[in-house]
């Protein structure tokens, strides 16, 4: 079951730096998180090209949501390791996130995190490796 309007709002604003990016959460469950990073002058690098590092926080964000919807009861996340491959410039528009996880096990949570153009057009390709940190 896909999480309500507020809901998401309510996840990207626990997430200081992932509300400053201006990451938008549209959809959240366990097996699937799609966002959105509009593009901004802001979030770029020389020639208006947004910033790779936006990209990598933006997969960073959608990824760890993942993780934390499929969490144990009173667990929380972090990351522990996060591979990107970057395929395409963004001079414009936005970028759409789908995340899925990979693998959900006692102490891992690998989740994918694909990128896209709004042509459909792949960006990048992030895998990363979130830990589950029981509550104390």
């Amino acid at each position: 079951m896909s999480q309500r309007t507020d809901d998401l709002a309510q996840l990207v604003s626990a997430m200081p730096f992932a509300a400053a990016l201006g990451i938008e959460l549209t959809e959240a469950s366990p097996t699937e998180v799609r966002a959105r990073l509009p593009w901004n002058p802001g979030n770029c690098t020389v020639g208006g090209i947004l910033h790779g590092g936006a990209l990598m926080a933006f997969a960073d964000t959608v990824g760890a949501v993942c993780a934390f919807l499929n969490l144990p009861e009173g667990a929380s996340t972090a990351t522990l390791e996060s591979k990107t491959n970057l395929f395409r410039a963004v001079k414009d528009s936005a970028v759409i996130a789908v995340s899925k996880p990979l693998h959900v096990g006692k102490m891992t949570i690998v989740a994918q995190t694909d990128l896209f153009d709004e042509q459909e057009r792949r960006v990048a390709q992030v895998t990363q490796t979130q830990a589950v940190l029981p509550s104390r």
